[in-house]
């Protein structure tokens, strides 16, 4: 759970630091104190999006901390999967900077955001302020009842297999739109390869075609300088370099007994005369290869490789790949009959499949809804609408991704009115109670260790309000809850009450965050009962709610 929260220059929040108990927390202040920016600092921890515009003005960066303890086991398989060491606590810390960028930290390594949100959402479920508007969405309603049900490894295994369907169905819709036209495809690609295929493509093979082009066209030149060079090695007539090199051997050969040098120097003189041999033997072979002037041939081939460039604008190494790719779409098209066939048996072998799938999740919701709209009317009752009647409605409906139902939260509030859908009948204290309700029930079957309500109470007071507060109370008892409220009744029934302040000094704003004592309590909600908090029927007021609660 979450035990402390520290924030340094976010929007109104210069510096302040917050510890919370593990029961029941709430947050008060008047309106623009800086409650929501202090939710906003605990989502930027849990990874989610931030703008640069909620660093103070005048500040480079904005740092929010946190810290976690009793951490449930799935926070700490993750966190080991995500590459951390295994711990009993966890700090998570962000900072964004005023020129947009951010950073984040687990444990003081540094992590992506998207890390943090894949670890908090394992520690904290916010209920926002305007998350009561999912209850309107048919979607939303059956995401939460398979929540419920506790089907989700089955949901994702559907997910799996419906896409696997899915890009089956495509494949087989496109070989098929491709096998009207398949004839003259494969015409075409025969032809662009017959065309291709005779310039005899690789990589780099243009580049040694004009290699080759050059020495033909040089080929005279070339030979002329080549026997040049092997008559000045080792010409019959005349005086041949390698002839000269042996008399200049023998000569020193003949001294070599009187003259220890002169049988170095012969030495080395016979090993020039071995590398004078080899190269005019190369020589030799070289002049063979331009016997035969292949110019006109390489000039037609270099010909047709330019005009085939011009034609399919592409280069010659391009040229070579997409010979490949016509080769292999003509293979595939040849061979797309079997391949069609083989794809309708792995559609029809998997809509089977998927259709099971799906008829046994259908069954899974429909005995699920009745037992979630039971649970979910006992806690209404308790929120002060006793006359509720709520039901998950699972129809039948096309199979698509989320299964084959549709699924559809009725409601009558009030006794005698039929059953109709939520979104449009339900007002917005009765949407706060059934989210809050349905929190409820799902934190029963969950281990969500921290819950945090932005203004559940919103369009709720009197009796209502007082229920909702004990209903917070009591959800307190098994896991951390925080509340952000403007009613006295939810604020007294907190074990730690954060207050939020908000101050001008020098034409700067200041919001700061205290804890508050006992007396501190008691003013603070006599504030929230009439404005000021200095009358004295609210200070008595808030002293015997403080007494009950």
């Amino acid at each position: 759970m979450l035990r402390e929260l520290s924030i340094e220059n976010l929007a109104v929040i210069e510096r302040g630091n917050a510890r919370f108990c593990g029961s029941f927390n709430v947050f008060t202040g008047e309106t623009g104190a800086g409650k929501s920016v202090l939710i906003g600092g605990i989502n930027a921890i849990l990874g989610q999006r931030v703008s640069r515009d909620v660093v103070r003005s005048g500040a480079q960066k904005a740092v929010i901390t946190a810290l976690f303890d009793e951490l449930p086991k799935c926070a700490v398989e993750k966190l080991k999967e995500l590459g951390f060491e295994e711990c009993d606590e966890i700090v998570l810390s962000r900072e964004i900077f005023a020129d947009g960028k951010s950073s984040a930290h687990i444990n003081g390594r540094t992590a992506t955001a998207a890390m943090l949100k894949e670890l908090g959402s394992l520690l904290i479920d916010i209920h926002g302020q305007h998350d009561n508007r999912l209850l309107m969405s048919n979607e939303s309603q059956l995401e939460i009842l398979d929540r419920h049900a506790g089907i989700t490894d089955k949901i994702n295994a559907y997910h799996e297999l419906f896409g696997d369907f899915s890009k089956t169905s495509r494949e087989l819709k496109k070989l098929i739109e491709d096998n009207e036209m398949r004839e003259f495809k494969i015409e075409r690609l025969k032809s662009v390869i017959s065309e291709l295929e005779p310039l005899e493509l690789v990589k780099g093979g243009g580049e040694l075609l004009e290699q080759q082009l050059e020495k033909a066209r040089n080929s005279a030149k070339i030979m002329n300088a080549l026997q040049k060079a092997y008559s000045a090695l080792s010409a019959e007539e005349g005086a041949a370099a390698i002839e000269m090199l042996r008399d200049s051997m023998n000569y020193l050969d003949s001294v070599s007994d009187i003259e220890p040098k002169a049988a170095a120097l012969s030495s080395r003189l016979l090993a020039i005369i071995s590398e004078a041999n080899d190269i005019s033997a190369e020589i030799y072979t070289s002049c063979d290869s331009y016997s035969d002037n292949n110019e006109a041939e390489l000039s037609d081939r270099m010909s047709l490789l330019k005009t085939a460039m011009r034609k399919y604008n592409r280069t010659a190494d391009e040229l070579a790949d997409y010979l490949d790719e016509c080769k292999n779409e003509l293979e595939n098209l040849e061979n797309s009959s079997m391949r069609i066939e083989e794809l309708d048996e792995k559609k029809h072998l998997l809509a089977k499949q998927v259709k099971s799938s799906a008829a046994e999740i259908s069954e899974l919701r429909k005995a699920a809804a009745e037992k979630f709209s039971e649970e979910i009317k006992c806690e209404l009752t308790f929120l002060d609408m006793p006359d509720v009647r709520i039901v998950f409605a699972v129809n039948p409906d096309k199979i698509s991704k989320s299964g084959m139902d549709a699924v559809e939260l009725m409601i009558s509030a009030n006794a005698g009115e039929e059953l109709k859908p939520m979104n449009k009948i339900a007002s917005g204290g009765e949407l706060s109670r059934i989210m809050l309700a349905i929190k409820c029930v799902l934190a029963k079957s969950d281990d969500m260790p921290t819950l945090i309500f932005d203004e559940i109470d919103t369009g709720i007071s009197g009796r209502a309000a007082q229920k909702v507060g004990i209903k917070l109370k009591e959800l307190s008892r098994s896991r951390q809850v925080m509340c952000v409220t403007h009613l006295a009744q939810i604020a007294a029934k907190a074990e730690t009450h954060l207050a939020l302040e908000k101050t001008v000094e020098n034409e700067r704003t200041y919001t700061k965050i205290s804890e508050l004592d006992r007396n501190g309590r008691v003013n603070e909600i006599a504030r929230i009962i009439d404005g000021s908090g200095k009358n004295e029927a609210s200070l008595k007021a808030a002293e015997e709610m403080l007494c009950e609660s």
